[in-house]
């Protein structure tokens, strides 16, 4: 049997302690990872420019644009290949990073257009990725003119220590919002799913619901509470009869 929007809607209140729990139970999760275990990630980044579009007469070459602007994306793989990372590791020993540790830290990205490249690392150490990115911008930019006999890269601004930075991850409150989300469609999942496995008649909908007739009558459930307030209403009406009862000789 087909169910309707008013059917899903009964459902879900019916459960819905169930799904409140969970998702109580899910976001409180979150929130002890995101505070309590996660460890805070830092970014930072520097850019470079790609531009040797200028003659002397300080004429811009057009021709010299476009090249500079296809050499972009090839430049971009060049920094994170190991003739690049590899003497970044070399040159700071302090570091303890391995040519293929920083490769992992560092991601470089360009806006389509522009002859800008944006070298960014993240590590969970601050002062780490200051270094990384402004050793990995200085390495490359000397070494592109030896891998592609050109010099037309140069550093646009490196990344600066700053007193107190804000890590990029984890973010808690993303963290709560997304398990709250994902405790809620597991939630009506499981509701639905405990519906569909529940086979027992329980009210009036139940009957008309399966075995399409009509209820004359029903005997509801009398609960613990019920019968205590029975209990205390007769002894009430008891009461008040005695008081009204009077005895004449």
């Amino acid at each position: 049997m087909e169910l309707e929007l008013r059917d899903y809607v009964r459902i879900i209140l019916k459960r819905i302690k169930l799904i409140i729990g969970l998702v109580v139970v899910l976001a409180i999760i979150a929130a002890v990872f995101s505070y309590g275990f996660m460890k805070p990630v830092y970014q930072s980044s520097t850019k470079l420019i790609v531009n040797n579009s200028q003659d002397m007469s300080g004429v811009i070459d057009i021709n010299s644009v476009n090249l500079d602007l296809r050499l972009v994306d090839t430049y971009k793989q060049i920094i994170k290949t190991a003739a690049i990372t590899d003497k970044v590791a070399e040159r700071n020993p302090e570091l303890g990073l391995t040519g293929e540790q920083i490769n992992a830290m560092i991601s470089v990205s360009s806006v389509s257009g522009t002859q800008v490249l944006t070298i960014s690392a993240q590590h969970n150490d601050y002062s780490t990725t200051v270094t990384v990115v402004n050793e990995v911008a200085n390495v490359f930019v000397e070494q592109i003119p030896t891998i592609m006999t050109v010099n037309n890269v140069s550093i646009l601004n490196e990344a600066k220590l700053v007193d107190n930075p804000s890590p990029v991850a984890p973010n808690p409150i993303l963290n709560i919002a997304l398990s709250i989300i994902v405790a809620l469609l597991l939630g009506v999942g499981l509701a639905l799913l405990l519906e569909y496995f529940d086979d027992s008649i329980k009210d009036e909908h139940d009957v008309l619901q399966y075995v399409e007739l009509p209820v004359l009558m029903s005997i509801p459930r009398v609960t613990q509470e019920d019968l205590e307030i029975g209990k205390q209403k007769s002894s009430n009406v008891r009461a008040e009869v005695g008081s009204n009862v009077t005895i004449s000789k």
